[in-house]
């Protein structure tokens, strides 16, 4: 049964936001969505250096994705506080680039505030985001990507972005975004291309779990826009396109339409159900 959003919380039951991101297999576009933020070279130095995000990489991205998840699906007021503490955070990070990279001369200054800084974040996130689900979930129409869009503009907002320095449909994040990845401000250096290799490609895991990081591997190198993927020194080739094509369209149409929602939704998709 659908709920009406309330002061209590930022999103209801039919918000796209919710729609998208109850699907386990989104998860998919994390390490695509990183490789995208660390190929800004400012954006690089104030939100994985400065911040000390490549001190301890995986526990900043599980608190970012619990930000993130409560802000989804969470009460409004838990929301606020974590919010308040990540804005704090960004408002503490600031100083200067330590080497020319791309376009930027050292000394470039950097404030992990900056909303153009941040927009470059949250926009990885979304672009990745869409991708992923569309290729391996299902299609969206335009009403539904465009409303995607509108409720990723309030959590631009939640994160101190003014609506004003967000594109303001999704049309005009496509174009954005086409002009970004066309642009000389993207700069993969050194090491952001060591983040790339270590930390998003080589986690840590068990054993057993080599196979789903192989998988992500895959999503993540072969998604990559062709121009970023050689910044980073990454290989592909026709034989794994075409594979990974076929198995996200096998995904999408048997797989993912197939699963029980213990395994298809994240669980806090899966509380409010039960709620």
């Amino acid at each position: 049964m659908t709920r009406p959003a309330s002061k209590e919380r930022y999103f209801d039951d039919d918000a796209m936001i919710r729609r998208v991101h109850r699907e386990q297999t989104v998860a998919l576009c994390g390490g695509r969505s990183l490789l995208l933020m660390a190929a800004h070279p400012v954006a690089f130095e104030g939100f994985f250096m400065s911040t000390g995000s490549l001190d301890e990489p995986y526990e900043r991205l599980r608190r970012a994705g619990l930000v993130l998840d409560t802000i989804a699906w969470g009460p409004r007021p838990r929301a606020d506080a974590m919010l308040k503490r990540v804005r704090a955070m960004h408002r503490a990070a600031s100083g200067e680039i330590p080497r020319a990279a791309g376009p930027f001369p050292a000394g470039t200054p950097y404030r992990a505030d900056d909303p153009e800084l941040l927009f470059w974040i949250l926009a990885s996130l979304v672009d990745s985001a869409l991708l992923v689900y569309e290729r391996c979930v299902r299609s969206l129409d335009d009403a539904e990507r465009e409303a995607y869009w509108q409720d990723y503009r309030v959590i631009g907002k939640c994160f101190g972005i003014p609506y004003k320095a967000m594109p303001r449909t999704i049309d005009d994040f496509d174009d954005y975004m086409a002009r970004m990845l066309a642009s000389d401000e993207l700069h993969v250096t050194p090491q952001a291309r060591e983040l790339g290799i270590q930390i998003v490609l080589n986690p840590p895991v068990p054993l057993a779990l080599r196979p789903v990081v192989e998988l992500a591997n895959q999503v993540t190198v072969g998604w990559l826009p062709p121009r970023i993927r050689k910044m980073y020194g990454l290989r592909w080739d026709p034989a794994r396109a075409v594979a990974l094509r076929g198995g996200a369209e096998y995904a999408k149409r048997v797989v993912v339409p197939l699963l029980p929602d213990r395994l298809r939704l994240v669980p806090s998709a899966r509380q409010a159900a039960a709620a």
